[in-house]
């Protein structure tokens, strides 16, 4: 029985692994990076992430790149003067120590301008996607591209920078 147990265990670890990739750097630590699949005449592409600060010293993350692109950039969305909701670059973003960083939809976000190799922006793939940090250095993750949303990606919620 416990061998049975066993073997069932190992056929699913690899499934959960796959679905779960984190990333820990110091006190930061990098959940879930995933990035929506590539809509055929989308020019640009927006990867999400959410950074736990488990430490006690605020951080900052100060940029973005990848191989993907050459221009990575931070955004947020912010009300504009008009009343509605504009995306707009940010030169960096605090890391509030103890608390969380959400980067959604409807929130901060890091676009990908100008994509150079599309194929890497389909479900299933990843791509690679490099954070720099102002204490914690650079922190190098994995995007997973998917056809949706996760079920369980929380709202946004901004943080003064």
């Amino acid at each position: 029985m416990l061998k049975q147990a066993l073997v069932l265990a190992a056929l699913l670890l690899p499934g959960a692994y796959a679905n779960a990739h984190e990333y820990t750097v110091g006190d930061l630590h990098i959940a879930h990076p995933w990035s929506l699949q590539l809509p055929p005449n989308a020019p640009n592409v927006a990867a999400y992430f959410i950074v736990h600060n488990n430490g006690k010293a605020d951080d900052r993350l100060l940029s973005v790149d990848s191989p993907i692109s050459d221009d990575a950039q931070l955004h947020e969305h912010a009300m504009g003067s008009n009343g509605a909701m504009k995306m707009q670059q940010v030169q960096s973003v605090a890391v509030p120590a103890g608390k969380d960083l959400v980067f959604a939809p409807s929130a901060y976000h890091v676009m990908l301008m100008q994509p150079k190799d599309r194929s890497l922006l389909a479900d299933g793939k990843r791509f690679p996607l490099t954070l720099h940090f102002e204490k914690a250095g650079d922190i190098t993750v994995d995007v997973a591209v998917q056809k949706q949303a996760p079920a369980d990606q929380p709202q946004g919620h901004e943080h003064t920078h």
